[in-house]
């Protein structure tokens, strides 16, 4: 909704069932999404509470570049520019940087009749000012103690030190991850989301917090352990949002209380399963592999990953010693002879389990060996089998790189 259309703007904020903490949580979030950002507190000159004349909100030159580029400022005259920025993530203006030079002063101004958010009393007011494109910008005012102490603790800012850009690097990793888990799930359409879209964003917050993109081709192993954990995190955060209040209220009965716990536990379960996958494919994208997931082999055999291709399997002139099956359970302590026969084509070949079980007994890796099935495991988690079985274990790197090689990589 543009300003200029917006009627009775502050009875309509006052009425938005946003709480003051929770505009805190939406500044912190755009600072972290953002190119750079901005704070400062209203001074007694920006509300208007010293009745000067000076108008519009008053921005150290430490924000320059965050207002004008070069080309804008060597202009003749004083550097302007109109740009749109949205307050509150509630409502827009149309409004004015300003540069003037001999002063060495910005100001951003022309917010409009009835701007709701300069006046006197709302002079020692945090405002907060983020850059998402040259044109676009966001705006924020943060009115109570607990929440100007919310945005300033969360990024690690001491009040001696706004009036200044913001250096969105201070913020700790965890805060990154805590403050992504939440807009993630604050975002949601739907309860619970569809596995694949649960593994990607928790593939998405771990890179976004722990900056660790790279990660999937040079330490798959490593990867593939952090991927896991986060979609554990994400997906447990989940589950308190859209249970806890329901678990804090009680059950009318043992029954209630069952057909709750069984819908939890079998979404859990399934998403387990789905989880390893994903990450999987999501290593082997970055690898550049090709590969068939779920394909039909024969019958009701599928096996979870197929290399390279359905079309080379069913191709009865292309050799299977380029061919590979890769089977991906969670925990494979029972269920690994499952694996056995998923490719008929392949059952003199060895047979590849990926697993995040850690350990299992030397008599159950022998009797894998007889079967020609090899486990493929996180490279740190393989210290938790037998020590005379370790060297049967292949890590996710040494998979990756045996599929490569078959496909000519």
């Amino acid at each position: 909704m543009a300003f200029s259309d917006r009627k009775q703007v502050q009875s309509d904020l006052d009425g938005e069932n946003l709480t003051g903490m929770d505009y805190a949580k939406k500044a912190i979030q755009s600072v972290q999404n953002s190119v750079q950002s901005f704070c400062k507190f209203l001074s007694a000159n920006d509300t208007g509470a010293t009745g000067c004349n000076q108008s519009g909100i008053l921005v150290s030159k430490s924000a320059l570049e965050m207002m004008f580029n070069r080309q804008e400022l060597d202009v003749s005259g004083i550097p302007k520019r109109m740009v749109k920025i949205r307050w509150q993530d509630d409502f827009f203006t149309e409004s004015c940087l300003t540069y003037y030079k001999s002063k060495k002063e910005l100001r951003i101004t022309r917010f409009g009749r009835g701007f709701p958010f300069l006046k006197p009393d709302q002079t020692g007011d945090l405002f907060v000012f983020t850059k998402q494109s040259d044109l676009d910008y966001s705006g924020y005012v943060l009115e109570t103690d607990e929440e100007i102490e919310e945005f300033l603790n969360t990024l690690n800012i001491s009040p001696t030190e706004t009036n200044s850009l913001i250096h969105a690097d201070h913020i700790s990793s965890q805060v990154k991850e805590k403050l992504a888990v939440q807009e993630f799930i604050s975002r949601l359409n739907v309860d619970f989301p569809a596995s694949d879209v649960m593994s990607e964003a928790a593939r998405e917050i771990e890179e976004k917090a722990y900056g660790h993109r790279a990660g999937a081709a040079d330490d798959p192993d490593q990867k593939l352990i952090r991927w896991t954990d986060m979609e554990y995190t994400l997906f447990r955060e989940l589950e308190c949002v859209r249970y806890g209040k329901v678990i804090e209220k009680g059950f009318q009965s043992v029954d209630e209380f069952i057909k709750l716990a069984n819908v939890v536990l079998n979404r859990r379960k399934s998403r387990a399963g789905k989880s390893l996958e994903h990450h999987l494919a999501a290593i082997f994208d970055r690898n550049g592999i090709e590969y068939a997931s779920q394909a039909v082999t024969e019958g009701k055999k599928k096996p979870d990953f197929l290399f390279p291709s359905l079309e080379a399997y069913q191709d009865i002139n292309f050799s299977t010693d380029y061919i590979v099956s890769l089977a991906a359970k969670t925990t494979c302590k029972d269920r690994w002879r499952q694996v056995l026969n998923e490719a008929d084509r392949l059952r003199d070949k060895p047979k590849y389990l990926c697993t995040l079980q850690q350990g299992i007994s030397k008599a159950q890796m022998d009797e894998m060996q007889a079967e020609h099935v090899i486990l493929v495991v996180p490279k740190p988690y393989i210290s938790a089998y037998p020590i005379d079985c370790r060297d049967r274990i292949w890590t996710i790197s040494r998979f990756v790189q045996y599929i490569k090689i078959i496909e000519g990589k």
